[in-house]
């Protein structure tokens, strides 16, 4: 449990009592705040390095008093303490160097719109933030500017429309060099569902830059308004032909899902134990071996469009860079190296026939993998959160797959790659449109191409919700 408190004086000079990690980042809060010495903060009770829950120590909340002249409105500011390395000494972060990152190299911060008459901030931004931490602790994947996260849920728990987040860099906060390493300063930034979309179906960057443009949406310092009641496309109409162009111009951004999916090779029935062709709904999920997972979450991230082709990463277990501690994983939308690194021999398996399943969350997800990701020569990966199960489809221009236009269908175990060329992409949106309606639509929905053996469901979510998953 939480609880707020004055900050008992730790911005007073005290640095010989206080950790030098949380002294540095007090000192940057100083220089935007010095008329705040002591701001309120929510603390933990029983510390994250002492078995309690949360894993921020603690989150500072400032009164912004905004800038006019700026079209900065007034405001709360949230900063977290924990992501980063506060101690040096092991309890929480490895200690890896002062020129690498602290801890996760980030902190958190969070701008809420002050409403008339508040004389507190409100504290619900601090369990957001902790909700947060607890799944990149959880997960080690860290965040990126740009990053989007579908929360499915209004942020403070009222009926607003604000329901998920993106994340970009705060516009005051500069990173700080600490004596174990430095911190960056990510900014949450709510959203609507219509705002979400539009940014995975283009980039998270393009539709922050839309809602610094739109006052009420945020403003320059993209200030959340938990009380706004319309998307940036309410408002402004023309919103949404730049998104369509931008996606038509630059593709999309996002290159991968946690999913709610699996596959069966239609081909034969499996003949040993080991013969993994698929995760079958309801059977106990087979494991992936540390490369593919590595590889898997390599293609998950975003960034390898700034390549004159697009690469999947090899099955290579060693980081890409070694500055970064081995301990932590790369977020699942940050940019990925390039270079393609010979990888021990794995069993491929080529497939004659597959069947795809997805829930519909993923399969509306569908036309912008195909459109905004494989038209673009790029890759888009569902990966399972019911077990290991992942499904990556490619284009012609994508170097290190597996699948081939030979053989399009091939599986390392349970990830299963799809090879499409461009002329059965198109043929494919015109057989899904329908999918591209967000609309609730009766279920189960089939698709099937007998001349490629191939077959789609889109199915209820209860069907993937094994016991034994």
């Amino acid at each position: 449990m939480d609880e707020m408190r004055p900050s008992s004086g730790a911005h007073l000079g005290l640095a010989s009592i206080f950790p030098p990690g949380l002294q540095a980042i007090y000192g940057e809060c100083r220089r935007h705040y010095p008329d705040q010495p002591n701001p309120l903060q929510v603390t933990a009770i029983v510390k994250y390095w002492l078995g309690g829950p949360d894993p921020l120590d603690y989150i500072s909340m400032y009164r912004n008093m905004g800038c006019p002249a700026l079209d900065v409105q007034e405001h709360w500011h949230y900063v977290s303490l924990g992501l980063s390395d506060l101690y040096g000494d092991n309890r929480v972060h490895e200690f890896t160097g002062q020129e690498g990152p602290s801890g996760f190299g980030f902190e958190l911060t969070f701008r809420l719109k002050r409403e008339a008459g508040e004389t507190a901030p409100p504290t619900w931004p601090a369990e957001l933030m902790q909700g947060l931490s607890r799944y990149v602790f959880q997960s080690e994947n860290t965040f990126c500017s740009g990053d989007h996260i579908s929360w499915h849920c209004p942020l403070d728990n009222s009926e607003s429309r604000i329901q998920h987040m993106l994340l970009t860099e705060d516009p005051q906060m500069q990173p700080v060099q600490t004596p174990f390493g430095i911190v960056s300063f990510l900014q949450i930034v709510g959203v609507c569902t219509e705002e979400l979309q539009a940014a995975q179906q283009w980039n998270g960057q393009g539709i922050l830059d839309l809602l610094r443009g739109v006052h009420v949406a945020g403003g320059p310092w993209l200030i959340t308004d938990m009380r706004r009641g319309e998307t940036i496309f309410d408002i402004d109409p023309h919103l949404q032909e730049r998104v369509d162009k931008g996606i038509e111009t630059d593709g999309s951004n996002l290159s991968g899902v946690s999913a709610k999916c699996a596959w069966d090779d239609l081909s034969r029935p499996p003949e040993d134990e080991d013969d993994s062709r698929s995760i079958c709904i309801g059977s106990q999920p087979r494991r992936l071996s540390d490369k593919d997972t590595e590889q898997i979450r390599e293609a998950l991230r975003k960034g390898l469009e700034i390549n004159s082709k697009s690469v999947l990463p090899p099955i290579n277990s060693q980081r890409h860079n070694q500055d970064r501690p081995l301990s932590r994983k790369d977020s699942l939308e940050s940019e990925s190296s390039a270079a393609i690194v010979p990888h021990e021999l794995v069993r491929t398996r080529q497939l004659e026939s597959v069947h795809l399943k997805f829930n519909q969350e993923s399969g509306t997800l569908l036309p912008l993998c195909l459109r905004g990701r494989l038209l673009h020569g790029r890759h888009f990966t569902y990966k399972s959160i019911n077990g290991d199960t992942a499904i990556t489809f490619v284009s012609t221009g994508v170097e290190g797959a597996f699948a081939t236009e030979e053989h399009p269908y091939a599986a390392h175990g349970p990830w299963l790659q799809i090879l499409f060329t461009e002329e059965f992409v198109e043929q494919m949106l015109a057989d899904i449109q329908d999918l591209s309606m967000h609309e609730e639509s009766k279920l189960p929905k089939e698709y099937s191409w007998p001349d490629k053996k191939l077959k789609i469901s889109v199915l209820p979510d209860t069907v993937f919700d094994s016991p034994l998953q």
